[in-house]
């Protein structure tokens, strides 16, 4: 299974946000960081924001941050919001009727359970995981130390 360049993403906006320690981010600083293009990332906000996985702030000082701890945002969180389909075979989407063995085959049993698996994974991960070396991480995407930072308002 390959999941789309939006779930990457996804998770990669919640990770800057996770290593800016609850501090507002914005949408440029964030593209320039992952060399992505801001109406990209535009697209990508919007399910995270209906999922409560992201809360944004109008204005000039606006910005980004996370919707909760990210202790309580686990990698299944994103991907349900960010992925279509988790359909591993044709015989898995709703409209297969192709296939006579549909409803008992063997093949269709096994990938469902990795499937379950995939996703149990998933869950067993949280974006804090992610960001566990903030101080090397935030080096890296260019986020300034907290005590270099302008106060937003929040």
């Amino acid at each position: 299974m390959r999941l789309t360049r939006q779930s990457n993403y996804a998770m990669r906006i919640l990770m800057y946000c996770a290593a800016n320690d609850g501090r507002l981010s914005r949408i440029p600083e964030i593209a320039s960081a992952y060399t992505v293009s801001e109406l990209f990332l535009f697209k990508i906000l919007q399910p995270l924001v209906e999922a409560g996985l992201v809360e944004t702030v109008r204005g000039r000082n606006g910005g980004v941050r996370l919707g909760r701890p990210a202790e309580q945002i686990n990698l299944f969180d994103v991907v349900r919001v960010t992925e279509e389909s988790f359909a591993m075979a044709e015989c898995f989407e709703n409209d297969a009727t192709e296939c006579p063995l549909v409803d008992s085959c063997a093949l269709n049993s096994a990938l469902r359970e990795a499937l379950n698996a995939f996703f149990a994974v998933l869950m067993r991960h949280s974006i804090a995981d992610l960001v566990q070396q903030k101080s090397s991480m935030r080096g890296l995407l260019g986020i300034p130390p907290v005590s270099e930072q302008p106060a937003l308002a929040g």
